[in-house]
């Protein structure tokens, strides 16, 4: 071993000094992040050198940055111009200030289940955010009001006929009409799993796009009882200061459990970041 006189510690030693572990220690000599200055070939003991704590306050530093230690293996051995450390630390800017932007939504979920439960005791709504691919269906469009829907969706089997078997799950696409409150600009269909001839000139096939941001809520459906989970989302997407897209259809997509029994109902409403 080199005689390296007072300016060597034991591993041990530089542990307590650093106040890094000396599993931590060994993991980075097993990494190439942090190599001992010298081994004895005899005992194996690991001995660091007192200016290799400088190194070690880097890397303690850059880890809490943030950055992985595969980043930091690069800080540490690579000669980097400012122009590139400028780069990488308004990268890693970049990155932390989307971090915060979704811990903050996150937040802001949990803020609204708090209020849900302080008011009504429970947790009433799920709002998911969904990437929604593009969809096939055949579909007719009409204005008219929700308690119609069920009508346009008896008028929709009738234009259908025997084609159903290549249909799954029924959708409806509904934005505000000029003609009043109450009444929407719809489009009643089904999702279609297969290609179809086109059963009626009534009806149309077309792909629904792509939507990358969806806010969604399931509500299962009561005979007889207006599904309030349009409502909902809404007065949730405003409270949470998120922006409907516009021009865009909200959507509805109809579920039923594998028994055949309850029917549930999904709203997809496509947002935009606050």
């Amino acid at each position: 071993m080199i005689d390296w006189g007072f300016s060597m510690f034991k591993i041990s030693e530089f542990s307590r000094l650093s106040r890094v572990s000396l599993k931590t220690l060994r993991f980075y000599d097993q990494i190439g992040i942090l190599k001992p200055a010298d081994i004895d070939k005899e005992t194996g003991y690991r001995f660091y050198a007192a200016e290799q704590l400088i190194t070690l306050n880097r890397i303690l530093m850059y880890k809490d940055l943030g950055f992985t230690l595969q980043q930091i293996q690069q800080l540490l051995h690579e000669e980097m111009s400012t122009e590139q450390l400028q780069g990488i630390f308004r990268q890693k800017e970049r990155e932390t200030k989307q971090l915060l932007e979704e811990e903050q939504a996150r937040l802001n979920r949990i803020k609204e289940r708090l209020l849900l439960i302080e008011q009504k005791g429970y947790v009433e709504q799920e709002v998911v955010f969904k990437q929604v691919e593009a969809q096939k269906v055949v579909s007719f469009r009409a204005e008219g009001t929700v308690e119609e829907i069920p009508m346009l969706f008896d008028r929709l089997a009738h234009y259908g006929g025997k084609q159903q078997r290549g249909m799954l799950s029924p959708i409806v696409l509904w934005k505000e009409s000029e003609r009043g409150e109450t009444v929407f600009e719809l489009e009643i269909g089904y999702v279609l799993k297969q290609d179809i001839p086109l059963p009626s000139d009534r009806l149309e096939i077309r792909m629904l796009p792509e939507e990358s941001m969806m806010a969604t809520l399931v509500q299962r459906v009561e005979p007889f009882v207006p599904s309030t989970a349009c409502i909902d989302l809404a007065v949730w997407i405003e409270r949470n200061q998120y922006r409907i897209k516009k021009d865009q259809p909200g959507r509805e997509t109809y579920l039923q459990s594998p028994d055949g029994g309850d029917m549930y109902v999904e709203v997809q409403i496509p947002i935009e970041s606050p």
